[in-house]
Parts: C-alpha cells; sequence; structure tokens
C-alpha cells in the first residue's frame, strides 16, 4: 500500500467503527415506553390511587400508590389482589354491571369490562394469572406502595400498547358492602369472603398515553438513555471531524508532492 492510501484508510476505519459504536444506542429506543392511569373507587370502598407501567424491552416496572383502602382483616392487614386484566373493551364496569342484583359489582360481573387477568401484581415470586389469589403475595393495608420489575408476558405486552389493559385492586371492607353482599362468599374462591375478591378501585390504562409520552423517556422509576440525543451528537460532530481530517490529510499529501 502506498502513503496516499495508507492516509486514506486510517479516517475511513475510524468512521466505520464509529458507526458500529452509534448504532446500538439508536436501536434500543423503540424498546421503552410508558403508561399510566389514575384508580377510581369501586363499590364504595374508598380506595383511590394511581398506576404506572414502565416498559423497557421485555420488561416491566410496575408502581402502583394506593390509599383509602380496607385496613385489616382477621386482626392482620387487609390483602389487596391487584391485577392487570386484558382482551376485552379496556373499560372500568359501570354500577350496572351488577346482574345478580347484590349491589356490588364483582370480579366475574366485570370480566366483561376489563377482562381476564394477564398479569398479577404479586410482591414475589410468580406474575401469572395462576397467582390471582395469592393473598399472602399481595401488598395489604390501608395505603400502599407496589413496585416491582418483572418480565413481560406477551398476551399483556399486547393489550398494553392496544390500550385494553386495566389495573384492578381488590378488597373492600365489609362495613362499606350491602349486607347481603357482605355475608357472601367469593365464587372465585369459596374459603374467601366476597369481600376479599371484590374490585376495590379500577383504571385504563390508556394508548394514548403512551403515545403522549415525551421522546426522552418517562419520568415514572425506569431509568431511560437520556444520551442517546447527545451520543448521536456527538457521533455525527465526530464523522465531521473525522471527514474534515481526511481531506487535510489529502491536501497536505497533495501538496507535499507538487
Amino acid at each position: 500500500m502506498n502513503k496516499k492510501l495508507r492516509l486514506l484508510a486510517v479516517p475511513t476505519l475510524a468512521l466505520s467503527a464509529l458507526a458500529l459504536q452509534v448504532a446500538p444506542a439508536m436501536a434500543h429506543e423503540g424498546d421503552m415506553w410508558s403508561t399510566q392511569t389514575t384508580l377510581n373507587t369501586m363499590n364504595n370502598s374508598g380506595t383511590t390511587g394511581e398506576a404506572m407501567v414502565d416498559v423497557h424491552g421485555n420488561q416491566a416496572t410496575v408502581t402502583v400508590n394506593v390509599t383509602g383502602a380496607a385496613e385489616t382483616f382477621m386482626d392482620g392487614p387487609f390483602p389487596h389482589a391487584q391485577h392487570i386484566h386484558i382482551s376485552a373493551q379496556g373499560v372500568c364496569p359501570p354500577a350496572t354491571a351488577d346482574t345478580d342484583g347484590d349491589g356490588v359489582v364483582s370480579t366475574p360481573e366485570g370480566h366483561p369490562f376489563y377482562g381476564h387477568i394477564g398479569t398479577s401484581l404479586t410482591t414475589e415470586g410468580d406474575t401469572s394469572a395462576d397467582s390471582a389469589l395469592a393473598v399472602d403475595r399481595f401488598s395489604g393495608g390501608s395505603s400502599y406502595t407496589y413496585e416491582r420489575t418483572f418480565d413481560l408476558n406477551a398476551e399483556t405486552a399486547q393489550s398494553l400498547k392496544d390500550g385494553t389493559a386495566v389495573v384492578v385492586v381488590h378488597g373492600v371492607d365489609p362495613a362499606k358492602m350491602p349486607a347481603a353482599a357482605a355475608e357472601k362468599m367469593s365464587s372465585l374462591d369459596p374459603k374467601l369472603p366476597l369481600a376479599a375478591t371484590l374490585p376495590a378501585a379500577c383504571g385504563t390504562l390508556g394508548a394514548s398515553q403512551m403515545e403522549a409520552m415525551p421522546d426522552g423517556g418517562a419520568d415514572t422509576g425506569v431509568e431511560t438513555d437520556t444520551n442517546t440525543g447527545a451520543t448521536v451528537g456527538i457521533a455525527a460532530a465526530g464523522v465531521g471531524a473525522m471527514a474534515l481530517a481526511a481531506s487535510g490529510m489529502f491536501v497536505a499529501h497533495r501538496r507535499a508532492r507538487s
């Protein structure tokens, strides 16, 4: 290789290396998005809150803040089963969903509106629908903050993208229920009272919230690559600098030969 070719090869190799460094930072940008919802009271429970979901690749970080929930159950904190329901209308059921006339909207009566369980928001272990009633692995008490990162199953991810995912928090103080309903056992587990599985708060994780997310990522707990834009800018500057350097070396080489 003559001297002229060697001079040109150096910036060309540097450009190739820089391109490889820039590509990964840009590739993951589309894998990160967030959505959130307000949890509104159901069944006169007094329970309210907020839920946020941050998705990073195939993982989700879910944060749920709840206040005004049932406080105690059999001398302990009232366990509040909570789930992401999917694949239905993607809405919280109205009071008219009470088809058996007992004055409350039970979990099965809400299924046509918010769908079946896609993910159980347990504090540890399994997060599938199999853990729907794992009362020893849910948050409890009158107020709590839940946060957990886990692998997101494909069904729930799709429902989140479609805007049909709904967060439902369960467990209502029997004193706030009509007498007939307070005496019932749950149709989901006959060992539990209806109060334990009754929906207490509900909110839809709407698609429009995801579309409105700022380009820089959501400020809801998942670390985002906020330096991606800077990286691309620096890379572009580097490319320009190397291009100028290459041009300068070539001109210098021609003058040296003249």
